[in-house]
């Protein structure tokens, strides 16, 4: 029996353990009209194979013999990094032990679920539902995947108001393309009317994200608190939790949270390396080199694998003297950067890795002409603090060479003058110091300036002289290029714009800052979706 009209176009893909299982699984679909279907039987092939070729249907087993990863994990991953379109049917098929696990995951994202043993009847009446529902909603669908994030919220929306067919469904949709948008309020009033519709976690957590993206981190921070107490082994929930800790400067906290994420998706590449590198710049380097060595065997061809988890393996083979660690690091970014050579990132990755080189040979001068050479590019408006923090490491190994460095100091300040725009982020370049007391004295009174000029602009604001906080604000991050001011001179504009005659020209040189030096800024890892957390680094 057919499916469907269309069915014979659609690609299926079995992730099975079990070669009798995916020989049954493949059968069945055949029998309802399917003619291209693909099998694999491990989770970390799948990962890779769903990264580059889109799939219509997806069957996963839930368990995977002598595998921490389950299939939920993966499809946890995926989701949370947009690297399954919202189009394709992902049917996860369990036993009747995982039930409750898959029954409630099925709340949150998956389209459907099959419990063994089931027939071609089970199957196909679970595939028309899902396809029933995706075909609803392709208007939706197909402005995702235009990059049309504005027309497919509001579709969201018009459904969710209408109370049409599969309302709670595109709530969540919409939910989090609102939250895309910056649309807070409206991400708000989604989640709410889904957890009043039905409790469900992920709608807490979104609730707990608005809170975040609206600057409410201590709002927020009760809420996940709550969350996380109540629902130990909610994993999206830690990763966020230690979001907020990251913002407040609470790296080893941050850290111990993350682990628990971690702990709970061991199979997680995305965890792993977040782990890798808060342990990393909370000095447990032994730590640090266990997680991200494990996350390099795992994924380094993985679109999920982020190249900073080589430059941190760098530094710490090249402080540890192994050079055959090194080398393989090295080559493991050559060859990245040889897939991708006009990568702007890739390159800057790869100096460091070329200055750390000549250090392991020796040849002090060489490396000193490449790190300059990298110093050069800090007044690039794509010079974010993942590169501020790599070149402030490069700088203190290249001075501990017993060599006289009277020109690092100015390039390492002009650094914390740019980047020191929060406590975490000036936490972050006191780690990449190693110790070092200067430059640790240096990025705190850089961070204390910094909050001097903002709290000196605040004062003028408030005495009724807003445009002179706005002026203040505009020259220091012209000259800082520290987006903490040039945002805050957007806000105080924005407030007090009635009360200023020039206030259009001032924001056309607030404009003008911000497209050239701030910009929406990344996490630790590499993603399309970082509102689960993650440290930011990266523009």
């Amino acid at each position: 029996m057919l499916l469907d009209d269309s069915i014979h176009l659609a690609k299926a893909l079995i992730i099975d353990s079990n070669a009798n299982s995916r020989m049954l699984l493949s059968a069945q679909l055949r029998d309802l009209g399917l003619t291209q279907v693909r099998q694999v039987s491990r989770v970390r092939d799948a990962r890779l194979l769903l990264e580059h070729t889109p799939f219509d249907i997806v069957l996963c087993d839930y368990h995977f013999e002598g595998h921490e990863t389950s299939g939920q994990d993966l499809l946890d991953e995926l989701r949370r990094e947009g690297l399954l379109p919202y189009s394709t049917v992902f049917v996860m098929v369990t036993s009747e032990a995982t039930y409750a696990k898959v029954a409630e995951a099925a709340e949150a994202a998956l389209d459907a679920y099959l419990i063994k043993p089931f027939n071609l009847v089970n199957l196909a009446e679970r595939l028309t539902l899902a396809r029933a529902r995706k075909r609803a909603l392709a208007s939706i669908f197909e402005a995702i995947e235009q990059l049309d994030f504005e027309t497919a919220a509001n579709l969201c929306m018009q459904r969710f108001e209408s109370k049409a067919r599969y309302w709670l469904y595109a709530a969540r949709i919409g939910a989090e393309l609102l939250l895309r948008l910056k649309r807070f309020d409206d991400a708000r009033v989604l989640y709410e009317a889904i957890i009043e519709a039905k409790t469900v976690p992920w709608a807490r957590l979104g609730v707990a994200r608005t809170e975040v993206g609206k600057g409410n981190l201590q709002a927020a921070r009760r809420t996940l608190e709550n969350l996380t107490g109540e629902l130990p082994d909610y994993a999206d929930s830690h990763d966020m939790l230690g979001h907020v800790q990251m913002e407040q400067g609470e790296l080893t906290a941050a850290l111990q949270t993350y682990e628990t994420a971690a702990k709970l998706t061991p199979g997680c590449l995305l965890r792993l390396q977040r782990c890798g590198s808060l342990a990393y710049y909370t000095g447990h380097r032994e730590q640090a080199t266990k997680m991200l060595e494990s996350a390099m065997a795992q994924g380094l061809r993985s679109k999920l694998f982020d190249m900073l988890s080589l430059v941190l393996l760098g530094f710490m083979r090249f402080d540890s003297k192994d050079s055959k660690g090194f080398k393989y690091a090295r080559d493991a970014m050559s060859s990245a950067l040889e897939r991708a050579p006009n990568s702007i990132r890739l390159q800057r990755l790869s100096l460091i890795f070329e200055a750390l080189a000549r250090l392991m040979e020796r040849q002090v001068g060489r490396a000193l002409v490449v790190a300059r050479d990298f110093s050069q590019q800090i007044d690039d408006g794509n010079f974010d603090l993942e590169a501020a923090s790599l070149l402030t490491g490069l700088w203190i190994r290249i001075s501990n060479q017993e060599v006289e460095l009277e020109e690092m100091m100015p390039v390492l300040s002009k650094l914390g003058m740019r980047h020191c725009t929060t406590k975490s982020s000036t936490e972050i370049l006191v780690a990449m110091t190693e110790g070092h007391e200067k430059t640790i004295t240096e990025f705190r009174e850089c961070h204390t300036r910094i909050f001097n000029v903002a709290e000196t602009a605040m004062r003028h604001s408030m005495r009724g002289t807003a445009r002179t906080a706005v002026e203040l604000l505009i020259q220091q991050g012209e000259t800082t290029r520290n987006a903490k001011l040039i945002d805050m001179a957007s806000a105080v504009l924005k407030r007090h714009a009635e009360k200023i005659d020039d206030a259009a020209e001032l924001s056309e040189q607030i404009a003008s800052l911000h497209e050239r030096f701030v910009k929406p800024m990344g996490g630790l890892v590499p993603s399309r979706a970082r509102e689960t957390g993650g440290v930011a680094l990266r523009a």
